[in-house]
């Protein structure tokens, strides 16, 4: 019926595994993680709708890469959590993003670059994830529309 099963014993460091096995490959990998915040906004210079003060429930995904550590870990994925926290949506979230962002068009297109520095900033601030790098932002302002800014792209252009 069912093939759940509980372990017959627990691996043990040292014992069962050794420390120089944790880090299985010496390869690139990218791990991204996901946050939501609440904004308000209004857009100069725009015919339309967001003309208006309005708001919205954002979405980002941080994509972040680099080589894992002894350990087999690149970053911790509180570690991300951490720097968003503390860096970046302090800036965001519940906030009136024409107020608290740069002189800028509050634009999906300008915010997700915005993010994208920001991150980028901490990573190199912090110096102990290897090699660690931004990839990708994607900023969804809403469930179906989004903007992205790519590594390669703010690095050439």
């Amino acid at each position: 019926m069912s093939d759940f099963r509980i372990v017959d014993k627990l691996q043990k460091l040292d014992e069962d595994i050794q420390r120089n096995q944790l880090n299985y490959h010496a390869k690139r990998v990218l791990v991204s993680k996901e946050f939501t915040f609440d904004a308000a906004h209004h857009l100069h210079n725009y015919e339309g709708k967001c003309k208006n003060l309005h708001g919205h429930t954002y979405r980002v995904i941080l994509g972040v890469s680099g080589y894992t550590d002894e350990r087999g870990l690149m970053i911790d994925f509180g570690d991300i959590k951490e720097i968003w926290k503390e860096k970046i949506e302090i800036h965001l979230d519940h906030r009136y993003l024409n107020e608290t962002l740069p002189p800028m068009n509050t634009t999906a297109e300008n915010i997700v670059v915005w993010i994208y520095e920001k991150l980028a900033a901490a990573l190199l601030e912090e110096q102990r994830y290897n090699g660690a790098r931004v990839e990708f932002i994607r900023l969804y302002e809403t469930p179906t529309s989004y903007a992205e800014a790519r590594r390669e792209w703010m690095e050439v252009e």
